[in-house]
């Protein structure tokens, strides 16, 4: 096995992972420091680099017509950058006393060990995979790299049926049973919760659903998936619950994902309750100077719980990835947390969420009030105009905001971005109210429906004061 030492007196940033953290990383590490000070050496074991995951239900689903159209930067680019990026080779193990890690062609087998003076650990996520015969079975498939996508859509032209399974109703469930819809599969989702989008409180669910079954998606809430149903080619044919089966050409896993920090568990690093990497505000790996992490493999603070929490979303990764680089190139930068924003849609139906659901308050022991209001993207007598529905929670006593969920049409769904930022200033919703906020009929009512809504869970606030 061959050692691949440093070389020339220059410092070397050794990455593990070639997608949004650990590029992201690599190239402001680059841009800090130029190439006589830091030779940057990065690992990617799959067939492509610097990529949206998060785009590809709207590839599959055929929104988005190109594979490369997600790619934002190729492996020849980052070379060309003065980073020597490896593709389809897998670090296999991490020798933090030895400063070294070693890696293997994923191809050829052949290893080889490289050292570092400074470490990015950027393994992302893993899907949720249940432990169950027929879930290796041809047919059914996860949805986490452009790999996967380019397998399912090959699954999609090759079968002859038409019907499909998803498994999940959360982002990636939701989000590619539309896919499949568009690709003209009658598609059933069957869900273990009582409403789709487990990140919304159910009240709010409920309308996701609701859209989801006016696609012609049919929703099965409630329903454990107890084993996947093969037939005599070793195919996938159905998926069973307790009460039924359901018969699927196809079946995606939407489970959810999880940090894969097998590496870093291997080496000893600190990890938390939901498995991830525990970091510093710059990102280093705790009690360990030169190492650092980042991506959907790290737990990050929620600055609304005060809680550490499992967020894997591109937004932070890229994030992680620009303070990380900056650290490591000889900057300083923090990443400080986050309060849980995100945004999704079913067909023209918008879904966001900010800050605490009701549960989350709950279990980290808030009292709180919660407002529901009904509301207009624009001025109700303007063209276009269409419903929304506002949810807010307010800690009881101080009226401080702890979260926001909207679902609506064309317009609702950034609205989110108000109550992420005041939910970042730790605003109350008394303030809220008073935010000066663009108005004019084709884009908001006079009272915009978050300000609304504040004015309400204000109200409540101090009716409960009294």
């Amino acid at each position: 096995m061959s050692i691949d030492g440093g070389r020339d007196g220059r410092r070397r940033l050794v990455v593990i992972g070639g997608d949004a953290a650990g590029m992201s990383a690599a190239s402001q590490a680059r841009r800090m420091s130029g190439p006589d000070e830091l030779e940057i050496v990065a690992f990617e074991r799959g067939h492509f680099s610097s990529y949206s995951a998060c785009g590809i239900p709207y590839w599959v689903g055929g929104d988005v017509p190109e594979r490369d159209q997600l790619i934002a930067r190729t492996p020849a680019e980052h070379r060309a950058r003065g980073i020597d990026l490896r593709m389809r080779t897998e670090v296999v193990e991490i020798d933090v006393a030895g400063q070294r890690v070693r890696a293997r062609d994923v191809d050829s087998g052949t290893e080889s060990w490289t050292s570092y003076d400074q470490l990015v650990i950027a393994t992302g996520a893993r899907p949720v995979r249940p432990d169950m015969p027929g879930v290796d079975a041809p047919g059914v498939h996860g949805v986490q790299t452009l790999d996967d996508g380019e397998a399912l859509l090959d699954s999609l032209e090759r079968t002859s049926g038409r019907r499909a399974v998803v498994v999940g109703a959360g982002y990636i469930g939701v989000e590619m049973a539309e896919a499949l819809i568009n690709r003209g599969f009658e598609v059933t989702v069957v869900n273990r919760g009582r409403e789709p989008m487990s990140t919304l409180d159910p009240d709010m669910g409920r309308m996701v659903h609701g859209a989801m079954e006016g696609l012609g998606i049919t929703m099965v809430n409630d329903a454990e998936v107890t084993k996947l149903l093969t037939g005599e080619d070793g195919r996938i044919r159905a998926v069973a619950t307790e009460d039924a089966e359901y018969p699927a050409d196809i079946v995606v896993l939407g489970i959810g994902v999880r940090p894969e920090t097998s590496l870093a568990r291997a080496a000893g690093l600190p990890l938390g309750a939901h498995g991830g990497l525990l970091t510093d505000l710059a990102m280093r790996v705790r009690g360990h100077e030169n190492i650092w992490a980042g991506g959907d493999c790290v737990e990050v603070l929620n600055l609304v719980s005060g809680q550490e929490q499992y967020v894997p979303l591109g937004t932070h990764a890229n994030k992680h990835g620009q303070v990380i680089g900056t650290n490591a190139g000889g900057g300083y930068a923090t990443f400080p947390g986050v309060v849980g924003t995100a945004v999704s849609k079913v067909c023209d139906l918008e879904i966001a969420r900010t800050g605490l659901r009701e549960k989350d308050a709950r279990r980290v022991g808030l009292r709180f009030e919660t407002v529901t209001i009904e509301s207009t993207s624009r001025a109700g007598y303007y063209p276009g105009a269409s419903p929304m529905t506002v949810k807010m929670l307010a800690e009881r006593g101080t009226g401080r905001l702890l979260g926001v969920q909207i679902v609506g049409r064309e317009g609702a769904g950034k609205r989110v971005d108000i109550a992420a930022v005041a939910l970042t200033a730790q605003m109350t919703v008394q303030q809220v109210t008073a935010l000066d906020l663009g108005y004019a009929p084709p884009f908001s009512p006079v009272w915009d429906p978050v300000l609304v809504a504040a004015r309400k869970a204000a109200a409540k606030v101090r009716s409960g004061q009294r």
